[in-house]
């Protein structure tokens, strides 16, 4: 992004970019508890007021190197608050343009099965491989792929077991699939997207701003 702060506490419309996400997942009657894992010498959190996102908000100190690290230190840290069983859902912070329908549908798809899975939505464009070069290598047959997003939805035991013999993974869904087993896909919308780079954050926004009484 090239930006001094930290990706998560840009400005979008106002607030902290992880604030409009945190708002969506602390306002779901699903969610019982919405843990956010920071780095331990995060000093920027305590410089904007959260109060507004109720009780159910809680920081934990206890983020790692990478996406897996951390996730895997906030689950090690919530131990006495989980039963095992207790599905627990993972969201990237810079997916601020979360909805309330991409909740309801990832739970209420996700509710009976074994595994869990996550919100991703089909390849729709064709893909190249590139060499070394930058020129195209191959083109990938799109047939069946799909763009994962998050949140990604597991019963706690499983992903803390998965993410503790797979710590290297980009995602919480490929450390269930390194145990042998098999999420689902739950079908999101482009909506969802990640701030990755400058003009993503103008996306954001021109959605957060359009979204208003639409429902799906």
């Amino acid at each position: 992004m090239g930006a001094e702060r930290p990706k998560q506490y840009l400005s979008l419309l106002g607030r902290p970019l992880i604030h409009h996400a945190l708002s969506v997942l602390c306002a779901s009657p699903d969610i019982d508890k919405v843990f956010v894992v920071l780095s331990i010498d995060d000093a920027e959190w305590s410089r904007h007021d959260w109060s507004a996102l109720g009780p159910k908000l809680v920081p934990l100190f206890c983020g790692g190197a990478t996406r897996a690290d951390s996730v895997l230190g906030g689950l090690r840290a919530i131990a006495a608050e989980v039963a095992q069983s207790d599905w627990v859902l993972v969201h990237d912070a810079a997916r601020p343009c979360l909805a309330p329908w991409h909740i309801d549908k990832l739970v209420r798809e996700l509710a009976h099965e074994d595994v869990g899975g996550l919100l991703a939505v089909p390849v729709a464009d064709t893909l190249k491989r590139a060499d070394d070069y930058r020129h195209v290598a191959a083109t990938v047959p799109r047939d069946s792929l799909w763009q994962a997003q998050t949140p990604q939805m597991f019963r706690y035991i499983m992903l803390r077991r998965a993410l503790e013999g797979a710590k290297h993974v980009t995602d919480e869904s490929s450390a269930i699939e390194a145990a042998g087993l098999r999420p689902r896909l739950v079908e999101g919308d482009a909506t969802n997207l990640k701030v990755t780079y400058p003009l993503d954050l103008h996306l954001a926004e021109w959605i957060l701003k359009n979204r208003e009484g639409v429902k799906q």
